[in-house]
């Protein structure tokens, strides 16, 4: 069984960084694709950046177009969330979900990260 463990959330103040990662363990990994999702308080959750495990191809949510990065390290089956000039409206817990070879979505979901964006 593959599990997906994220790290990296915590506490920022607005219009800092954070670096959140996500590592696949478990039986051998196979991806179509890799995500990040995240849900504040009382909202339901949103998909926030996508990537095809192979490369290319990465998607973002508009609110955070130009401000976070995706990507990953395929031979240690990471995916990261490079996140820039945070707001609080960003803060929230960080899901990754992995969509495995075969699957019609993402089908594997980390426990979640809290980033927390507050002076």
């Amino acid at each position: 069984q593959v599990q997906l463990l994220e790290s990296g959330g915590g506490l920022v103040s607005p219009g800092g960084s954070m670096r959140l990662s996500c590592t696949a363990s478990g039986r051998p990994f196979s991806a179509y694709a890799m995500a990040w999702f995240r849900q504040a308080p009382g909202k339901e959750r949103e998909f926030v950046a996508s990537k095809r495990w192979s490369g290319g191809s990465t998607y973002y949510a508009d609110s955070v177009t130009g401000r976070f990065t995706i990507s990953r390290h395929r031979t240690q089956n990471t995916v990261y969330l490079q996140m820039d000039n945070l707001k609080p409206e960003d803060m929230g817990i960080y899901y990754c979900a992995a969509q495995q070879v075969g699957a019609d979505a993402y089908n594997i979901w980390g426990q979640g990260t809290q980033v927390t964006v507050s002076s």
